[in-house]
């Protein structure tokens, strides 16, 4: 019963373009999460909002964040916010920027099991990565503690997080140009 959340907010400056835009990452990144085993996915975007809705799969639900220029954890906790009225357990925290990560990276994070008190992430060799997964008990902290382009990362550095290498299946590189891709 874990929900997807695919943060596609961002506008891309470096890539010239919203990363939601770019074809097919929007699609691919939504399927990887109802392919790998989420139940219901929630996109979150922000810059061109009305532009990336349009390529939003219609299984998935929107949510834009107004104040997604003030950095992803605005992003993350729109998209928080917006889960907490729901009953999933978890959230399955993904980004649109990062192609390569696919169902099989999905499924094997959420092997670590799905409860409310879960707090895991991929790793690819060893390094940090998305997707991320939080129970419940953690979306109000992780609310609190997000922090401009930091996201969640401040609070899963100062607790006991699992990492569940993947590094054999994707490089989980996030791509930031139009030269990378």
């Amino acid at each position: 019963m874990v929900t997807g959340l695919l943060l596609a907010a961002g506008a891309g400056s470096r890539m010239g373009m919203p990363k939601a835009l770019v074809p097919g990452w929007l699609p691919g990144a939504v399927a990887a999460l109802r392919d790998g085993g989420c139940v219901r996915v929630v996109v979150v975007l922000g810059a061109r909002a009305e532009e990336a809705r349009a390529l939003v799969p219609h299984e998935a639900a929107v949510v834009v964040a107004e104040d997604w220029a003030a950095g992803m954890s605005h992003t993350l906790r729109a998209g928080l916010v917006a889960l907490e009225v729901g009953d999933a357990p978890a959230a399955l925290v993904h980004l649109v920027d990062l192609p390569d990560v696919t169902a099989d990276v999905v499924r094997r994070v959420l092997g670590v099991g799905v409860g409310p008190e879960v707090l895991a992430r991929a790793t690819y060799d060893g390094r940090p990565g998305h997707p991320v997964l939080l129970g419940r008990t953690h979306w109000t902290g992780v609310i609190a503690e997000a922090d401009g382009d930091r996201g969640a990362r401040g609070y899963l550095a100062s607790r006991d997080v699992t990492a569940v290498e993947c590094g054999d299946l994707a490089t989980g590189q996030d791509v930031d140009s139009a030269d990378s891709r």
